[in-house]
This record gives structure tokens, sequence and C-alpha cells, in this order.
């Protein structure tokens, strides 16, 4: 998924934002509501995870902006608040979920897969094109019987393939979707990475699946179809 993880404490985003990235997610973490704010005006994401005290901009009121936009993708709030009031409070802005600090990670990556199961864009735990088959929860990639693992940046680039399959994506819009904001990947960057995922996918017999179009981009299609 690609999430957006507002937390002003350095010393609470630097981990969770470590193991959301390790279970394959491509996230976004930022420091304060003002920057969220921009964030969501320029990009969409399929889960919001809001601290509620930020500076500039609370999440609850991020929390509220975000459904009044018509903006429908899971929200989980994150506080130290523990009252039943400030909880009530959270889910009427519109939070689906309400976790309380101190955060367990291994509780935190269930409430995220849970939550996961409620964004309009989840097909399930497994991304199919034709015989290719992407294991969300694994980050393994299946093709007749045969299957290899991913790193996490190839499991992201595959996972946006196979969520846009077929159709020409642009090293801009590759870059936006797997590369984290704030972050600037080298020029080859993109194309290093596509060799990469090409020698992995060498493995279930499917390194010619992506396609490279000349002064476009990739597309991810299975050879009879590139013919077709």
């Amino acid at each position: 998924m690609r999430i957006l993880l507002v937390e002003d404490d350095p010393k609470q985003l630097m981990p969770l934002q470590t193991v959301l990235s390790q279970a394959g997610h491509s996230v976004d973490g930022v420091k304060d509501g003002e920057t969220a704010q921009w964030l969501l005006s320029e990009k969409e994401y399929d889960l919001l995870i809001l601290d509620w005290m930020l500076p500039h901009i609370s999440g609850v009121t991020l929390c509220r902006q975000y459904r009044a936009a018509g903006k429908t993708a899971p929200i989980l709030m994150i506080t130290a608040r523990d009252t039943t009031p400030e909880k009530v409070t959270g889910l009427d802005a519109g939070a689906d979920d309400y976790l309380v600090k101190p955060i367990d990670l291994v509780e935190f990556m269930a409430r995220v897969r849970a939550l996961r199961r409620r964004s309009p864009l989840w097909q399930g735990d497994t991304l199919s094109l034709e015989d290719l088959h992407l294991h969300l929860d694994t980050l393994t990639v299946e093709r007749q019987g045969a299957t290899v693992s991913l790193s996490s940046r190839e499991f992201q680039l595959l996972e946006y393939f196979m969520r846009h399959p077929r159709q020409v994506l642009t090293r801009n819009q590759i870059e936006q979707a797997v590369w984290e904001w704030g972050t600037e990947p080298e020029s080859n960057a993109i194309t290093v990475l596509v060799r990469k995922l090409r020698q992995r996918l060498q493995a279930v017999g499917s390194a010619d699946w992506i396609e490279s179009i000349y002064g476009m981009g990739y597309r991810l299609t299975s050879p009879e179809k590139q013919r077709s």
C-alpha cells in the first residue's frame, strides 16, 4: 500500500516507518500537519496513519478535512489520549481505528492489515495477472509452481505494475509510486530496479513480461499479449 504516516516524534516515526517498509509498503513519513495536508492534496493514499497531536494542524483536523473532501481510504489514529470521550472524538472525525501509545509493533501491523482489507483498492491477499501471482503478505511471486521472494522495493514495483496491468507506466509515475516523498532516486535507479525485478522474474519464467516501451516507460503484460 501507499501509506501516509504522520508522527511528530522521530523516535516513534522511524520504527513505524521501518516496520511498514519491511512489510512491502511505500511510506511517506512526515512530522507535521501542514506537510501532511499538502501531500493529501497532491497524492492518493491507501491508508492514513495520523498522530493526534501535531504541529500546526492536528491529526483530528486532518481526518475531518480528508473525510469532508469525500475521500474514503482507511484512517488509523495514534495517540496518547486514551479516555473514552477522546476516542469517540477521533472516531467521529472519520477515523476507522484508534491505537493508544505506547505502540506495540505486532498489534500495530495487525491493525494495518485489517485496515488494508477495508481499502477501496483491496483485491485480496494475492494479485494475479493470468498465471502470474503476487502474494502480498509474503512478498513472493509465483507462476506455474515456481516461487521467488522479492525485496521490498522489487515488491513495490511489481505490485504497482500488477495494479495497472497492460498499462504503459512512465518513469515519473513509477518514481511517485515506489519512492517515498522527500527521497530523490539516482537518475538510473528505475532502470536498475526494473533490471533486478526482471532477474527475479526469470526464476518463475516471466522475465519477458516487463516490456520496455521506447520513449514512454514500461508495461507488464504476457509475451502473448505483447504480440497481439
